[in-house]
């Protein structure tokens, strides 16, 4: 499982464009952005492979956005599960179209932060 400080890496230095600062705090990594908006990370160093990421834009513009793999028998019909993709609220949620391993799906959901800003 990667380390927040090598999450942290890769977001500074391939995801400049967007991210501002990185930020440690205590169990999860804040991304601070561009746009004045933030995305949490957690990854645990308990349990393989768990994982969240969350980004944080309800003082801009009312939405949330966050990929994770927390068993939750309320996704456990998607295709993907646990694996899953709230798409701007907390209730709207689809399969993930992010990779389910930990550094690329770190990747492609920063990928996707940078598309929408």
């Amino acid at each position: 499982m990667p380390s927040l400080a090598q999450l942290a890496r890769i977001a500074e230095i391939e995801f400049s464009s967007v991210v501002v600062d990185t930020i440690m705090m205590g169990s999860k990594l804040r991304l601070l952005l561009t746009d004045s908006s933030h995305m949490d990370v957690w990854v645990s160093q308990e349990l393989r492979n768990r994982f969240g990421f969350h980004w944080e834009r309800r003082h801009l513009d009312g939405l949330i956005f966050r990929y994770d793999n927390f068993p939750d028998v309320k996704w456990q019909h998607l295709d993907t599960a646990p694996f899953h993709f709230h798409n701007g609220t907390q209730e709207d949620v689809e399969a993930a179209p992010f990779a389910q391993d930990v550094l690329q799906g770190f990747r492609d959901f920063l990928a996707f932060v940078v598309r929408q800003i």
